[in-house]
């Protein structure tokens, strides 16, 4: 009998084991249960070179969104080339897939942005962003604070709706596909190892994002 309990025990470790690792190698935020008018639990607002004051994130009520609610900036003055961040801390992440849907609210020098990954902190990652001003999606790198661009796409789509960005990164290959169409493949290893994950947006951009998602990736070759 005292074997058979044992054995029970071990396999419902075990199986708490495996939900576990299940929890960290996949995550989804959709921001239906975070309060309002204020930043999620477990997220963190940054800056890279910020020059003015920090952007303000919140959940906010949009009903054209899955669950009613959106991660949005709501206000910012910033300018020029300070990126406004919201870091999921806790996340570390090295071959992934993400997903995740914008909106372009406003902004008069930059207006949409994207995901970020393998992100150090808040000088070191990776970003893809979308701008509609410029017709474009591109992808870059941040290092030590500073931007190098390494592939865009022309991209002309209807600013009013949400559109899905979704990134996939294996070793050094990083494919882009936006609303369901690939338009960037590249290959870069300036951030081999993992990292955090989180959402960008440059200058005075407000945006709202929605059904972030991320999972970690095997490398099958």
């Amino acid at each position: 009998m005292n074997g058979k309990r044992t054995g029970i025990g071990m396999a419902v470790v075990a199986l708490g084991l495996l939900a576990a690792y299940a929890g960290e190698r996949e995550r989804e935020w959709d921001f239906g249960n975070d309060a309002m008018g204020s930043v999620p639990k477990g997220w963190k607002v940054a800056e890279t070179h910020g020059r003015g004051t920090p952007a303000t994130w919140a959940v906010v009520e949009d009903r054209s969104a899955e669950e009613g609610r959106a991660l949005a900036i709501t206000a910012n003055k910033n300018q020029g080339g300070t990126f406004n961040l919201l870091l999921a801390e806790g996340t570390s992440y090295q071959d992934l897939e993400i997903e995740v849907k914008v909106k372009a609210i406003a902004g008069k020098e930059d207006q949409g942005g994207g995901p970020i990954w393998r992100a150090k902190d808040a000088d070191n990652y990776y970003v893809c962003r979308w701008n509609p001003l410029e017709d474009n999606i591109r992808l870059y790198t941040v290092k030590d604070g500073h931007r190098k661009q390494l592939a865009s796409a022309t991209l002309k789509v209807d600013t009013s709706v949400w559109h899905e960005i979704k990134i996939e990164q294996v070793g050094d290959r990083i494919e882009v596909e936006f609303d369901g169409r690939k338009v960037i493949d590249f290959k870069d290893s300036t951030f081999p190892g993992a990292g955090m994950v989180g959402l960008w947006v440059k200058a005075d951009g407000r945006s709202r994002f929605d059904e972030f998602e991320v999972s970690a990736e095997d490398d099958d070759d």
